[in-house]
């Protein structure tokens, strides 16, 4: 009357596992309007958010040519 479960094989298991750790490096969990909700991760560049690294590395002329005024700093300018 009852089906049997059938056992995972190992490679079947090892297999399983690499997509959860997949599925967790991709998502996050998050409560929207009192509800539990995968959404996806912000894209991030050596740890950072995308925001953060390119005030970090880019340079006056490359924020000017893409319209990122707000990242420009004043001080940077003068220095050079």
């Amino acid at each position: 009357m009852n089906k049997k479960n059938k056992k995972l094989t190992p490679a079947q298991k090892r297999a399983k596992k690499a997509e959860k750790a997949d599925r967790q490096k991709k998502y996050q969990w998050v409560f929207m309007n009192g509800k539990q909700v995968r959404i996806k991760r912000p894209t991030t560049i050596d740890g950072m958010s995308v925001d953060e690294y390119i005030q970090k590395n880019a340079d006056p002329i490359w924020l000017h040519q893409n319209e990122l005024w707000e990242y420009m700093d004043e001080n940077k300018d003068k220095n050079c």
